[in-house]
């Protein structure tokens, strides 16, 4: 680590630079996709829409409730796109705290951080929404009629998209707590049961469906993950 110690104030200042940047970087990606707002809600709303009813489609309640909508695509996507930049930008501020040796990871670290980012926002857009979806549209009856909200599907749907891209992240954070030499891999082994215990309870919590089938589409990815940061480090 670096041996001059940089006062409060420095890492205060280092941290509203790092923020600006990726402000920017959001603000640009939030203002592209908004001149795709309506091609990126059509997306985004095909794990519903293929499991919908005929003659059933989105509606909204309130007068200003389809524009704030665009809106927060906007942002999420404004987010997605800028992952690249937040994710070099958060090892650029912790980056002074590190050996030489250690600040080389920079590429391969942005690299692999956004490459399960987007694995698991694919993921959960493929495999997890359109089976939990599934099970929400089988409470469509003849006198039950689901009309799902512009609002609340894209929060709905953006908080899981975001929440499985987090979790893809597991083996990229154990291998960077790896290289910092505050766990040792024979932790990683000796915790096996403890892991998946702590996942299917993360799953229980955050999968939007009570039924097993959809929990186990979160708990098994986040095992098989840690499974493999267990074999990254032999490479």
């Amino acid at each position: 680590m670096e041996d001059e110690k940089l006062p409060l104030t420095s890492h205060l200042e280092e941290l509203r630079k790092r923020i600006i940047v990726c402000l920017i970087a959001v603000g640009l990606g939030f203002a592209v996709s908004y001149c795709f707002a309506e091609q990126l809600f059509a997306f985004i709303s095909r794990p519903l829409a293929a499991v919908l009813p005929p003659n059933s489609s989105f509606i909204f309640t309130g007068i200003t409730e389809a524009f704030f909508t665009y809106l927060k695509l906007s942002f999420f996507s404004g987010v997605f796109l800028a992952s690249p930049v937040i994710i070099y930008e958060i090892w650029k501020f912790v980056a002074p705290g590190l050996y030489e040796k250690e600040k080389k990871y920079v590429v391969p670290f942005v690299f692999f951080a956004t490459f399960f980012f987007v694995c698991g926002i694919v993921f959960c857009y493929v495999i997890v929404l359109p089976a939990a979806f599934k099970f929400f549209v089988s409470y469509n009856t003849s006198t039950i009629r689901m009309l799902p909200s512009l609002g609340e599907y894209l929060s709905f749907t953006c908080i899981f998209l975001l929440a499985f891209g987090v979790v893809f992240e597991v083996p990229v954070f154990i291998i960077c707590l790896s290289k910092l030499g505050v766990i040792k891999e024979q932790h990683l082994r000796s915790n096996r049961k403890l892991v998946i215990i702590i996942a299917f309870i993360i799953a229980a919590l955050l999968t939007p469906t009570p039924d097993a089938i959809n929990q186990s589409l979160m708990a098994i990815p986040i095992i098989v993950l840690y499974e493999i940061s267990i074999l990254a480090f032999r490479f």
